[in-house]
C-alpha cells in the first residue's frame, strides 16, 4: 500500500554565501509516495544534484519545509536519519582490499555502534541485502575487481543493509552499458515494490525511464517542477515543451525521442 514518505512545501534551494544567498530553485510542493520508482529528470546545470543533496540532508535549505515521516528533517538527528534514508552517489569510491560482503557490511553502521562489530542479525541482512539484488557470486570478490555495474548493485545491496524506508540515487547509471542501465533501473522497479521502498533517484536516461519509472519529476527553468506519471506527461505536452529544439522531435504516443539531421 503506497504512503506519503516524504513532503516539500514551498522549498527552495541553493547555496548560503557571504554575499546573499544563491538560489537554484524555489517554491517546490510535492509528495514522493512509498513502492514507486520516482525519478528526477531535468538539464544540466538546472538544478537536480542541489535538490537531491537537499533532500539528502547534505546541504540545508534555504527555505520551506522538507517533512519526511511526518516530521520535519531538521528535527532529526543524523543517527536518526541514517535509519531512515541511504544515499547511492555517483562517484566511483575507490575502495581497495575490501570484499562486497564486508563493503555491504559498512551500511550496519548506523545499528552497530563505536567497533561497528557485526552480530548474527546484522550478517544475516547482509546476505540477504546481497541475495536481494542477486549478486551472492560476487560476495567474496574485491570490490576495485568489479565491473561498473556489478560495483553499482553491491551500492544498492549496502543502501538495502542499512534498512531505511527511503533510498536516494544520484545518477545511479551514469557510467553503465545500456544492458547495465535496463537491469539497474528494473532492479529499483522491483524493490520499490517488493520491499515497499520509496526509491527516488535523478538521471539523464530519459528514454528508459519514460518506460519503466512510476512517476517522473521534470526539472526546467520555467516551469520549476512538473510532476506526473510519463502517461500523464506525455498526454498534457510537458515532455514535448522539454524536448523543444530544432533538431529533436517527442513523439507522445509511442513516448519515442527522434533526432533529425
Amino acid at each position: 500500500m503506497k504512503n506519503i514518505t516524504i513532503q516539500l512545501k514551498n522549498l527552495s534551494t541553493g547555496y548560503r554565501e557571504k554575499g546573499g544567498n544563491k538560489l537554484v530553485s524555489s517554491n517546490i510542493s510535492a509528495e514522493i509516495e512509498s513502492d514507486e520508482l520516482t525519478c528526477l529528470i531535468g538539464a544540466n546545470g538546472i538544478g537536480k544534484s542541489t535538490l537531491m543533496r537537499t533532500l539528502a540532508a547534505f546541504q540545508p535549505k534555504l527555505s520551506g519545509e522538507i517533512v519526511v515521516q511526518g516530521k520535519e528533517i531538521d528535527a532529526y538527528t543524523d543517527k536518526e536519519l541514517a535509519r531512515i534514508i541511504s544515499v547511492v552517489l555517483t562517484e566511483r569510491c575507490d575502495i581497495q582490499n575490501m570484499t562486497v560482503e564486508e563493503f555491504v557490511g559498512l551500511g550496519r553502521s548506523p545499528y552497530t555502534g563505536f567497533w561497528g562489530t557485526l552480530n548474527d542479525v546484522d550478517k544475516e541482512v547482509v546476505k540477504q541485502s546481497i541475495a536481494w539484488v542477486g549478486i551472492e557470486h560476487l560476495a567474496q570478490r574485491n570490490v576495485q575487481t568489479l565491473s561498473d555495474g556489478e560495483r553499482q548493485k553491491t551500492m544498492i545491496a549496502k543502501a538495502l543493509a542499512q534498512e531505511t524506508p527511503i533510498i536516494f540515487l544520484d545518477e545511479p547509471t551514469a557510467f553503465l552499458d545500456y544492458t547495465s542501465k535496463v537491469d539497474l533501473l528494473l532492479l529499483l522497479h522491483r524493490l520499490s515494490r517488493q520491499m515497499h521502498k520509496t526509491i527516488f533517484l535523478s538521471t539523464h536516461d530519459i528514454e528508459l525511464v519514460l518506460q519503466i519509472a512510476d512517476k517522473l519529476w521534470l526539472m526546467d527553468a520555467q516551469n520549476g517542477v512538473t510532476i506526473g506519471s510519463p502517461t500523464q506527461l506525455a498526454e498534457d505536452g510537458s515532455l514535448t515543451r522539454f524536448f523543444s529544439h530544432e533538431h529533436i522531435t517527442f513523439d507522445s504516443d509511442t513516448r519515442l525521442i527522434s533526432v533529425h539531421l
